[in-house]
Order: structure tokens, then C-alpha cells, then sequence
């Protein structure tokens, strides 16, 4: 399939539902997750790859979040006694058979027509992780369940500023089987993301969460006008409200400062969630990975860190852990898996993030995910 440009011919495809999303369900070859990038780029119609790949601003944040690895190295450990290295680890109280979850990402029906169900069934099948669902999903909670089918499941919410509607979506997220709430905290309003705007790109579907609190159910809808919808004044007195009426533990997510991080704790946040929303929001921010070792010495194992943007590698996996985060998110290579795979790509992408980690992990001489954070990483100049 080639990708298609917005032209007057399918613009109206492309922004009126009658988006040309891959459907194709196969394994997928995966020799980096750079390459599924390039890859996906070949399959998924312009406007919504541009959505996925793209960043705000001349793209610098994009760019740093991938080039900050290269600023630490890791140390081959040998005489190590290492074999079979495991990967197993927990966060509050449930089991993992890895140390990544999928991170929330708005609207997967860009990549695939499966939508954000597809992704499920990847993770499901996969087994031992957890879907982070958004707010901004493009399908259901009872269609992502056909495809979750009772795994572990985190959702990010989107505030509306009615709180009673907020309750309202908490209560759907509770019922459905939310083990924890995540506060994305960094997206008050739209970064100035100029491919979608040269695009002039709008959803091509709704957005079934939210839409009780739209005006219109986000079809046909810029994410600016969606923004302007939601909460735009994000505060504390957040963090506490859905700490108090969820009753689960609740991240913020898009801390990149230790005060933040301190802030967050303060208010009764039970994780934080170390990212720059993969570039998309302020243009100039430092690479998400620039950000961990400060917040991870000032939160001093107070609360578990989650840690996302940039993570292409099994290298990468290891950086972070070892500077302190707990758990790793993974987002834009699964959306480029769902789309050249459908469900069986994600499982693909997750289960070649596993196996690499892995590789990494016997090479540096650490049997488990502890002994990651015991390690020491050097400094390149």
C-alpha cells in the first residue's frame, strides 16, 4: 500500500472518515524500531503519520529525546555469572513479566483500523504488561476490552472542566478495570505542531471517552479545539481530587523538574511519570532522559518512576533504568508496529523489546531488573 498525500483528491478521505488506515494483520520483521518508522511511514496516510511522527515546533525535543542516549554509556560487566537473564518486576502490587508498558497515546486508529483494540490484543497476547488507554482513544472501553480481554489496564485522563463529568469517566475507567489513574499534566493546550497545521489535519473519527464533555464527538476536530475543551488549569488540587475519588494510585505524568516531581508527592501523587510528551508539547524542553537522574536523586524511591520518550532500543531500556526510573513506556514503535501488523506487529515490537533488553542485560552482566539499577553508567564526552 503507498502512503497517500492530502491533496484535493483525499483530503476529504483523509479528515471526513473515510481514512484509508492500514488493515493488514501479519507478524512483523523487527530488526530496530527505526526502520518500522520509515517503514510505517510507506502505509499510513500522510496526515496521520505526520500526527504520530511529528513534534511541535523545528522538532528539537524529537530529536534530543533519541540523541541524550549517546551522553551515557553502559559498563560490560563480565566474570558475571549471568544466564538467562529475568526480566520480571512489579509496581503496586502487580506482577510484570517486563519493565515497560505501553505508554498513552491518543487516536491509534491513525495507524490501523483496528484501533486502539488491535493494540490490546498485541499486549494481551503478548502477556505480563500493561496498556496505559487514553482519554483521547478513538474506540470504546468495551471495544479495547475485546482485544484486552481482562490484562492489566491504566487510564490517562483528559480533564473535563465539569468535575461531575470527570467522575463520570473515572467511574467507566474503574468499572472497566483501571488498577491506576494517569494525569497527563504537560498538554493544556496543543503544541505548535506544524506538520498537522500544514496539513491542516483534523480527526477522521470520534473519540467515544471524551465525547460527553465535546461539543461534537471530536470527528472532523483539530486537537487544538479538543484541548480547548478539556481542563486547561492544572494544579494540585487535581492531583488530590483524583487521588481522593478514584480511590487507586494516580500518576503525573509530564514531570521533566524535581520540584514538579516533589510537587506532584506532595499532593498525594503515587508515581511520577518522567516525560516530555514525545516532543509534542513545549519545543525546547530537554530530552525526557536529560530529566531522570535529577528527579529520580530528588524523589529518592518515595514513589515509583515511570519514564517515556525516545525509547528505540533495548540499550535504551537499560539507560533509564539504571538512572532511575522503575518502569519504562514504550510508544510511537508500537504504533508503527500496529500499522504494518495490526495486532500481531504490536506483539512483535514488545516481544523484540523483551528480547533485546535481554541482550543487553547478560552483556552488562546483570541478571535482573534490580541489578540494573545497581549498575553504573559513564559519562561520554
Amino acid at each position: 500500500m503507498a502512503k497517500k498525500d492530502i491533496t484535493e483528491e483525499n483530503k476529504e478521505d483523509v479528515n471526513n472518515g473515510g481514512y484509508d488506515a492500514p488493515k493488514n494483520i501479519n507478524e512483523v520483521e523487527v530488526i530496530n524500531t527505526y526502520e518500522l518508522e520509515e517503514k510505517a511511514k510507506e502505509v499510513v496516510p500522510k496526515g496521520g503519520f505526520d500526527y504520530m511522527s511529528g513534534a511541535s515546533g523545528d522538532e528539537f525535543t524529537l530529536k534530543q529525546n533519541t540523541k541524550v542516549w549517546d551522553k551515557k554509556g553502559i559498563l560490560p560487566r563480565v566474570l558475571a555469572d549471568v544466564e538467562f537473564p529475568e526480566t520480571s518486576t512489579s509496581i503496586f502490587g502487580e506482577e510484570l513479566k517486563v519493565p515497560f508498558v505501553m505508554s498513552p497515546i491518543a487516536a491509534h486508529g491513525l495507524a490501523h483500523q483496528t484501533k486502539e483494540a488491535g493494540t490490546a490484543r498485541g499486549i494481551a497476547e503478548f502477556g505480563g504488561s500493561i496498556m496505559s488507554i487514553s482519554a483521547y482513544s478513538g474506540a470504546s472501553f468495551s471495544e479495547i476490552e475485546e482485544g484486552l480481554k481482562d490484562n492489566k489496564r491504566w487510564f490517562q485522563i483528559y480533564m473535563s472542566k465539569d468535575d461531575e463529568m470527570n467522575k463520570n469517566i473515572i467511574d467507566e475507567a474503574k468499572s472497566d478495570g483501571a488498577s491506576a489513574i494517569i494525569l497527563t499534566a504537560d498538554a493544556t493546550l496543543g503544541g505548535n505542531r506544524d506538520r498537522d497545521d500544514r496539513n491542516k489535519f483534523v480527526y477522521p473519527f470520534g473519540m467515544p471517552i471524551v465525547s460527553r464533555y465535546l461539543k461534537g464527538d471530536a470527528k472532523n476536530m483539530s486537537l487544538n479545539n479538543i484541548y480547548a475543551q478539556s481542563k486547561q488549569k492544572i494544579s494540585t488540587d487535581d492531583v488530590r481530587f483524583l487521588k481522593e475519588y478514584s480511590g487507586l494510585p494516580v500518576f503525573v505524568k509530564g514531570v521533566q523538574t524535581p520540584e514538579d516531581a516533589m510537587s506532584a508527592i506532595g499532593a498525594g501523587a503515587d508515581g511520577i511519570w518522567v516525560s516530555n510528551h514525545g516532543g509534542r508539547q513545549l519545543d525546547g524542553a530537554p530530552g525526557s532522559f536529560e530529566a531522570l537522574e535529577a528527579i529520580s536523586q530528588a524523589v529518592q524511591g518515595r514513589a515509583p518512576i515511570v519514564f517515556d520518550s525516545g525509547i528505540r532500543r533495548g540499550e535504551h531500556m537499560f539507560k533509564a533504568l539504571a538512572a532511575g526510573a522503575d518502569i519504562v513506556g514504550i510508544g510511537r514503535p508500537v504504533l508503527y508496529g500496529l500499522a504494518l501488523g495490526g495486532w500481531q506487529g504490536v506483539k512483535s515490537v514488545f516481544e523484540y523489546f523483551e528480547k533485546d533488553l535481554k541482550r543487553v542485560m547478560q552483556l552488562a552482566g546483570t541478571q535482573t531488573i534490580e541489578d540494573i539499577k545497581k549498575a553504573r553508567l559513564f559519562d561520554i564526552k
